[in-house]
């Protein structure tokens, strides 16, 4: 093979791996990134399961408790205040704040283990609806920051 066809096909190939390279660092982040699939899964609760009211939702305490619970279990991939990172997506976002409460006690229940989201069965049932108050308030406090802009 001649210089000029040996430089081509090694200059195609280091093109290639970099964007192979560059697609498949981009990748986590995109997949969370307004992604309608990401969410689909609270469609996916069971009516049953949708019905179900938050027990602890007039108590005024499980906010702080849920924001407790979160910040142990669910920050390091959620983000500090439920934004979202690279590792999972935002939970201050319409579809889940619009979301039933007994559809996100049932993603708390049984995770989404395929995307990561791990199962927290184990968490006492009124843990799970303290989070669940907290991860609703989230889109409170997301309303507050728009009206002060």
């Amino acid at each position: 093979m001649n210089l000029p066809v040996r430089m081509f096909v090694a200059t195609t190939g280091l093109l290639t791996a970099s964007l192979t390279f560059a697609g498949q660092e981009r990748s986590p982040a995109y997949k969370y990134e307004g992604g309608a699939r990401v969410y689909a899964e609270l469609g996916k609760a069971p009516e049953k399961a949708r019905a179900k009211r938050n027990p602890m939702e007039n108590d005024p305490e499980s906010i702080a408790g849920g924001r407790n619970l979160f910040q142990q279990h669910c920050s390091e991939c959620h983000g500090n205040s439920g934004e979202g990172s690279r590792k999972a997506p935002s939970l201050r976002v319409d579809e889940v704040q619009r979301a039933a409460p007994g559809a996100i006690f049932w993603i708390l229940t049984n995770g989404v283990v395929r995307r990561g989201m791990p199962v927290w069965s184990k968490l006492p049932e009124p843990q799970r609806w303290q989070l669940v108050s907290f991860i609703k308030a989230l889109g409170s406090e997301s309303a507050q920051s728009r009206d002060r802009k």
